[in-house]
């Protein structure tokens, strides 16, 4: 999968297009960048309904790929490098999405396998999967 990524965007529709891919993981974004198998303060994340060119240190236009193989870390790292973005990936398990920041090891593939497997029935199926902006259901 790519992801446009310019100045006009908005948060929310790069959520969107990741979890059309990975629907049992979500990225937020953050103001400041974080360090391996370290998690950052809910207090530290950008809304939904903010632009990328207000969010980001670099201001280039490019497409971001995506694979299904690849490494959380790799992905954060790539949007940090190339687009100034500080990204997180969030994993579904049971009603809660949690860090993934000690498994950034894993491929998206595991880790939204893994979010398949720690989610009930219900929250399996597309109809009944929560909104992703609700961050009150963190761990």
């Amino acid at each position: 999968m790519e992801i446009i990524i310019n100045d006009t965007r908005v948060i929310s529709d790069i959520q969107r297009e990741f979890s059309s891919h990975f629907p049992f993981l979500k990225l937020e974004f953050f103001d400041t960048p974080h360090r391996e198998n370290e998690a950052l303060p809910k207090s530290k994340i950008f809304t939904t309904d903010k632009k990328l060119g207000s969010c980001r240190k670099k201001h280039n236009t490019g497409l971001l790929e995506i694979l299904p193989q690849q490494k959380v870390r790799d992905l954060e790292n790539s949007m940090w490098n190339n687009f100034g973005l500080s990204a997180q990936v969030f994993r579904k398990s049971g009603n809660l999405w949690i860090e993934t920041s000690l498994t950034d090891s894993w491929t998206l593939e595991q880790q939204n396998r893994e979010g398949y497997e720690m989610s009930d029935s219900k929250t399996r199926h597309k109809e009944d999967t929560p909104d992703l902006t609700d961050r009150d259901v963190w761990e």
